[in-house]
């Protein structure tokens, strides 16, 4: 689905409902062709043609989108290498390792079966640039016979057998040499997606002791009652099981939540937290401090003052905190919705190689999950969306504006307010975070009130 601006690219990739809009056959062998025909090629003479890597995550409707971009890049003269299942980090790691000039991801992340979305990567591995995106919309409507190769320069297509063991190998080199995690019981939700295979055999590899759920795809049931998005099944078994812990990957494999021992949930910010404090002790965190989004708790912001340590708020999306980080040299940031971004490791989030990290600190610390992973107190925060039919622009409503600021000021400098418009939805998103409850939940209201009043 293009975004309410009516770009094929929303935040993360091209979107939609399988077998509609951009994500139909012939839509989608035309991305392909469009794509090869401005992607940036190596200063190489001769005849080497460009290479992509495609992988997906368990959808259905994976194996009619890889067929048209793989038709697609063979008839513009691209070699295509075809991965199948795999994670969204390991497609980004495969590109830079395997030195292809494009990586792409057939998914749609978190959504249900019915949509399915193409993510790109560039050969450096991380996410092609607006610009890139730009010209690729631009050339979509200008195609002609002229962007397909000559019969002798069509490109070829290969399936790369050891992919998934070259990315378990990956992962597990991102721990320090001689770490375990023997004697770790760990229950493990793979979402019915991307990682059901590479996920388990990492951990069990390692030692741990590990029920998997979520980890029997039928191209229909990715991230449905499991997964990052629904951890109910996994708090389960936590506590079923007297699992140590539990880890909830999505169906991309690109974010994770956690599930302590008490079978309570972690989240992002939680996560974020330990993090940076074991790499401040270790002296691996650079720039005294971390990137997150302006969706972060206040909690966290407080807890990472305290330590010395600043927070960097960028705009929601784990793109945007990957931009953010290497303007600015960070490299730890991530969303509390669980993409966790160590720059050390990868381009991108990875829900994996976060975990292994996350693991890694509670088999040291022999302490119970509950009193390792919960190093602040979240403030109160609630979040309400309010729809409205997309003809104008409530934001632009002085009665609105004025009601934003008064609730700005009834926080007393307690707290913080965002409002902000969906990128793909006629829908306004009103955040209010504080120390009072009563407070927030009021502010949220007025606002909510306002808006409606306005739409």
């Amino acid at each position: 689905m293009a975004g309410m601006n009516g770009k094929l690219f929303g935040t993360d990739g091209v979107r939609g409902k399988a077998n509609q809009g951009p994500m139909t056959p012939q839509a989608v062998l035309n991305l392909a062709i469009a794509v090869a025909a401005v992607l940036p090629r190596k200063p190489a003479p001769g005849a080497v043609r460009p290479k992509v890597v495609i992988g997906k995550d368990t959808r259905l409707s994976g194996y009619m989108i890889e067929s048209a971009l793989e038709s697609g890049f063979i008839a513009a003269g691209v070699d295509v290498m075809l991965v199948g299942p795999m994670p969204t980090p390991a497609v980004a790691q495969l590109t830079r390792s395997l030195r292809c000039d494009l990586g792409i991801v057939i998914s749609a992340s978190h959504n249900p079966y019915e949509d399915n979305g193409i993510k790109l990567f560039g050969a450096d591995g991380y996410k092609i640039s607006d610009e890139l995106e730009n010209a690729i919309e631009k050339k979509i409507s200008e195609l002609t016979e002229r962007d397909l190769a000559a019969p002798i320069s069509l490109g070829r297509a290969t399936r790369l057998e050891d992919a998934s063991g070259r990315y378990i190998e990956f992962a597990k080199s991102s721990l320090p040499r001689g770490v375990r995690l023997d004697g770790l019981r760990i229950a493990l939700d793979c979402a019915n997606g991307a990682a059901y295979k590479v996920a388990p055999r990492v951990l069990w590899e390692l030692g741990a002791e590990l029920i998997t759920i979520g980890d029997q795809p039928d191209g229909l049931n990715i991230n449905a009652g499991c997964g990052a998005t629904d951890t109910r099944a996994l708090r389960q078994v936590v506590l079923d099981y007297r699992m140590h812990i539990g880890v909830a990957l999505d169906g991309d494999g690109d974010r994770l939540i956690l599930v302590d021992d008490k079978g309570e949930l972690v989240d992002g910010d939680q996560i974020l937290a330990l993090l940076a404090t074991q790499m401040q002790r270790a002296g691996t965190l650079v720039r005294d401090g971390i990137v997150a989004t302006v969706m972060s708790n206040l909690g966290l912001e407080r807890y990472l003052k305290n330590l010395g340590l600043g927070l960097v708020r960028a705009k929601v999306g784990d793109r945007c905190v990957v931009e953010t980080m290497r303007s600015g040299g960070y490299n730890l940031g991530g969303e509390q919705s669980g993409h966790i971004v160590m720059s050390d490791f990868a381009t991108t989030g990875d829900g994996l190689i976060s975990a292994l990290q996350v693991l890694s600190i509670l088999s040291a610390a022999q302490k119970p999950a509950h009193e390792v992973l919960r190093l602040f107190e979240p403030v109160p925060q609630q979040l309400q969306n309010v729809h409205y039919n997309g003809g104008g622009d409530p934001l632009a409503n002085d009665n609105v504006q004025r009601t934003i600021e008064r609730a700005v000021l009834s926080l007393n400098g307690r707290g913080r307010i965002l409002v902000r418009p969906s990128g793909t939805e006629p829908l306004i998103r009103v955040m209010a975070e504080g120390d009072n409850a009563d407070e927030v939940s009021a502010a949220v209201t007025q606002i909510c009130d306002a808006i409606k009043a306005a739409a």
